[in-house]
């Protein structure tokens, strides 16, 4: 359990918070390229560590993120015209460009150059793979944008999910490898699945025993459970990545590359960025499917974006319709939840804990050991921040970013962060390891 303040501590992104200002150390995802879609498109509303900013794409292809208030007298900018490299308040026509300069000030004498002392607020952009990243921090010259092997590949994609609850809780439930075996899985048998297939391991042997270390951009840790031989355990490796980011042990390692980023809108809503990249071979398919009916990760229907602040990338299944669940679904054995696949249970459980969830009231177990280091992590580098400037891991190093996760079969001798550390590597090749894995 954390205390009251501690978890105040961990779960207040705004200006001026202790965790707000680690986060805006580093570039954050904002919104989709293909949300700002042509030149001179609608502008659109993004809500992001607790600020109301305003998205653009000018004429020539940049994109800018400015305050949502003008300067001048506050009106929005959502309702601002998009046209020849900025952005034009329809109140009184005072236009800024990406950078949040005024560069026209068509209310005021042609004479006056008051329009060289005003500024709006904004934040640089660049894009990649997809995503328009921003820099909110204090530096002039922001760091590097991190190494993240799915955001980088030249088939790079993105997609989006917004989610009702705190940041902090959302991330948690991608470094809870135990709930896997429960939540999405605790309708299958053993005889559902076949001899030497991972999620066997996983049916077999419920409770999983962990390990965890600290690394240079964050924690990893390996889930470990018996094979069927004596010498071998089959581990579940996975990572977080500082501030917000996850790598969750789906399918073989080294094959995935893949990360998401939990990125709080403010306290009460969170923006996931699933970043994913192409294999680097092919996946070997299992010989036989699954035989419940519907498997694990069922449909994931979305509803149509609206302009209002929280009126992108909603999924249908939501908690004012209690995710859609259907108990005769469950009770016919083709789901363990009744709940429409694996993002609805998922966003189920995270977001029925509350906006943010009371932590002085858990009582955590050694299945927890990754939730516990992880927010240590995090308030102790929030701290270091504030109290002696350390700058939080990562930040300057964009290479240790690097990183991949996944399932692997290890000898029971082997010391796993050691023996994994190539397979773990992004951007690397591995061919004559994939043979065998499926």
């Amino acid at each position: 359990m954390l205390a009251k303040e501690t978890n105040e501590l961990l779960c207040r992104v705004g200006p001026g918070t202790e965790m707000g200002d680690l986060m805006r150390q580093y570039w954050v995802p904002a919104l989709r390229s293909d949300e700002l879609a042509t030149p001179d498109s609608a502008p659109v509303r993004v809500r992001l560590l607790g600020e109301n900013l305003i998205a653009f794409r000018v004429t020539s292809g940049r994109v800018g993120l400015i305050g949502n208030h003008c300067p001048h007298r506050g009106a929005s900018l959502f309702y601002g015209r998009n046209e020849e490299e900025g952005l034009r308040c329809v109140y009184h026509g005072w236009k800024f460009d990406v950078g949040g300069s005024c560069v026209d000030m068509p209310s005021e004498p042609s004479d006056c150059n008051f329009k060289g002392k005003v500024k709006a607020v904004a934040y640089p952009c660049v894009e990649r793979g997809g995503v328009v990243w921003t820099y909110m921090g204090p530096r002039q010259t922001p760091p590097p944008v991190p190494d993240l092997e799915a955001n980088m590949d030249a088939q790079a994609q993105v997609y989006t999910v917004m989610r009702k609850c705190n940041y902090m809780q959302a991330l948690e439930g991608d470094i809870d490898s135990a709930h896997f075996a429960f939540l999405h899985m605790g309708h299958i048998t053993v005889d559902d699945t076949y001899d030497g297939n991972f999620i066997h391991y996983q049916i077999r042997e419920r409770a999983p025993r962990y390990e965890v270390t600290d690394t240079e951009f964050g924690i990893s840790y390996g889930a470990y459970r018996p094979t069927d031989n004596d010498d071998t355990y089959f581990w579940r490796i996975g990572n977080f990545l500082c501030p917000f980011y996850t790598q969750v042990p789906l399918g073989p390692l080294p094959l995935r590359r893949a990360v998401r980023a939990w990125v709080p809108m403010d306290d009460e809503h969170t923006m996931s960025f699933n970043m994913v990249a192409p294999s680097v071979a092919e996946i070997v398919p299992d010989p036989e499917r699954l035989k419940k009916p519907g498997g694990i990760v069922g449909t994931t229907e979305m509803l149509p974006d609206t302009t209002d602040w929280y009126g992108r990338s909603r999924l249908k299944a939501d908690i004012v319709n209690d995710h859609l669940l259907d108990r005769e679904r469950a009770g016919r054995g083709e789901s363990y939840t009744g709940l429409p696949g694996l993002v609805a249970e998922d966003h189920a459980v995270t977001e029925s804990m509350g906006s943010i969830c009371d932590r002085s009231q858990e009582h955590l177990g050694t299945s927890d050991v990754m939730i516990i280091r992880t927010r240590l992590r995090l308030i102790r580098a929030a701290q270091a921040l504030r109290t002696t400037g350390e700058i939080p891991p990562g930040v300057d190093n964009p290479e240790v970013y690097r990183q991949r996760a996944g399932g692997v079969m290890l000898p029971r001798s082997a010391n796993w962060f050691e023996a994994t550390k190539s397979l773990r590597t992004g951007f690397a090749e591995h061919a004559g390891e994939l043979a065998s894995k499926r």
